[in-house]
């Protein structure tokens, strides 16, 4: 059995595609591939993004934004995109799913508590992923 890869794509990479990659390493560990990315990638990432994980026990401080990969891009097995925002045209034999996450700020919850409820939104989805994903147990 191959190692399933995933591309997490949001548009600065600061934020929701870090959380996601950092949230599936957490509870995949090395049966899956991970890969983050952003269309539009910032310079660092989100302070309270990297809070609200630290308080779960993952730490994305270290990780740097960075733009897609073309050849990554074309490899993975599945690319998830994170937000309303986020573009990418379709790849031939690449998987591409959007998730529509949580957006608290709408609601006009902020800071940390936004944050709080974002990471909730995509855990729920990184573990049901994973089930997809039918991987045998670690």
């Amino acid at each position: 059995m191959t190692t399933p890869s995933v591309l997490f794509v949001c548009v600065k990479n600061g934020g929701k595609s870090q959380m996601a990659a950092g949230l599936m390493r957490a509870v995949a560990g090395d049966r899956v591939e991970i890969h983050s990315a952003g269309t539009e990638p910032g310079t660092s990432v989100n302070t309270l993004s990297a809070q609200s994980l630290l308080e779960v026990g993952v730490d994305i401080r270290a990780e740097i934004p960075k733009p897609i990969d073309p050849a990554l891009l074309r490899d993975v097995d599945l690319v998830v995109t994170l937000g309303r925002e986020v573009r990418i045209a379709p790849i031939e034999g690449v998987r591409i799913i959007n998730w529509d996450t949580d957006e608290p700020s709408d609601r006009g919850i902020d800071g940390i508590e936004r944050m709080r409820l974002v990471r909730d939104d995509i855990t729920a989805r990184v573990r049901h992923l994973l089930a997809d994903l039918d991987l045998p147990a670690s």
